[in-house]
């Protein structure tokens, strides 16, 4: 349905013919049109004009009630339009035609019409057959195929392994590594592992045997063998002289943090990291919270204090936010609170709300049917054509 309405003020000049223009709503655009006759084409949404042709069109745009391509109303549609067949996962490709829920081994997303499955890079997965209905359906930590399809491991002392437990998968440990079977850590450096050294579950006694003790210090592995004097964690023999004193420094000084010598910049401290290392940290402005360094101002976990967490939202459509040091809530792109009760959370979706239309209050034209897309109230071409202007 196409009802032409007052002229709109400016003219817009066409590079190229639209077939779906979107402008004010309730409002007839009148732009100049360079294209031939039913050719179709593009606006120029700045109103730019580059090579325009001796000859050109006044084509009038009205409010209209037809779905731009890919768009559709569903039965469960809650306005017209609001359905885009082409990334919905709950109508993909066609209405009620919903993507597979996700697992702990693959996500289904629609992309452009077709339910596509994704592994689940955590949980090591892959699809092999290339058949989306049966998922991620391969492990990728398997001896017929490790990292990746159709990669086999075929030597039974190199299995498939996750040699390093951040994704480094591959057949057998790296070289100078032993592999371990049944060890937190299939793959070890046994030259210095105290508890495999030099073979796999050789443990060195941290008392030496009764060796002499030093300050802060045990007997470990160095060089695959036992009895090595060695310093206990977080301390440092910064003199190089065990004999005397042992391992004499600690490694949580801010002139020795981490290691021996490595001092901290004049505004930091040495502070333990979230894995307990020390570590400088924390300049200027940042506060010291659970072993990160954060903004008290803006930081949405540690609002104001450590530890205080600005809620999230009550439902999907809004974020929790920190500014100057207070929680608020944000609505996303495409919602907002019209009615100015957040209890209610931002329920309006502005994207396609014929009577909020792009923002709250903007109303399409609801004679015509016009329906609202992306923010915007949809126009088309009026059903007269508008003449021909000689330049």
């Amino acid at each position: 349905m196409l009802r032409p309405t007052a002229r709109f003020g400016a003219t817009i000049f066409v590079l190229a013919p639209m077939l779906w223009l979107f402008g004010g709503c309730g409002e007839r655009v009148t732009v100049a049109d360079t294209r031939e006759p039913e050719s179709p084409g593009l606006v120029d949404p700045d109103g730019g004009i580059s090579m325009l042709p001796d000859v050109q069109r006044l084509v009038s745009y009205c409010p209209s009630d037809r779905c731009p391509a890919g768009l559709t109303t569903c039965p469960g549609s809650h306005f017209p339009c609001d359905v885009d067949l082409r990334s919905d996962r709950g109508n993909c490709g066609a209405c009620g035609f919903a993507c597979p829920a996700p697992t702990l081994r693959e996500t289904y997303e629609c992309i452009e019409g077709r339910c596509v499955v994704t592994c689940n890079i955590d949980n090591h997965t892959l699809n092999c057959d290339g058949v989306s209905d049966n998922g991620c359906e391969a492990d990728a930590i398997h001896d017929d195929h490790c990292a990746a399809c159709g990669i086999k491991c075929t030597d039974p002392g190199k299995p498939c392994l996750n040699r390093t437990r951040f994704g480094d998968i591959g057949c057998g440990c790296l070289d100078g590594d032993l592999f371990c079977p049944g060890s937190f850590d299939p793959c070890i450096d046994a030259k210095f592992n105290d508890n495999n050294c030099g073979a796999c579950d050789n443990a060195c006694d941290p008392g030496g045997g009764g060796a002499e003790r030093y300050p802060n210090t045990y007997y470990g592995c160095s060089a695959s063998q036992c009895g090595a004097l060695k310093c206990t964690r977080h301390w440092g023999d910064c003199d190089s002289d065990m004999v005397k004193n042992g391992c004499e420094i600690s490694l949580f000084s801010r002139d020795h943090c981490g290691a021996c010598g490595n001092a901290c910049p004049a505004d930091q401290d040495c502070l333990p990291d979230v894995y307990g290392e020390p570590k400088c940290m924390c300049p200027g402005n940042e506060t010291y919270c659970a072993g990160e360094c954060v903004d008290l101002a803006t930081n949405r976990f540690n609002c104001g204090s450590c530890g205080y967490a600005c809620r999230e939202g009550v439902s999907l459509y809004s974020s929790g936010i920190c500014t100057f040091g207070t929680c608020s809530l944000r609505c996303v792109q495409g919602r907002a609170d019209c009615n100015g009760n957040m209890e209610d959370d931002c329920e309006t979706d502005t994207n396609s709300d014929p009577q909020n239309c792009g923002v709250c209050g903007k109303v399409c034209d609801a004679i015509a049917g016009q329906a609202c897309v992306g923010g915007q109230c949809v126009v088309e071409p009026c059903a007269e054509d508008g003449g021909v202007i000689p330049r």
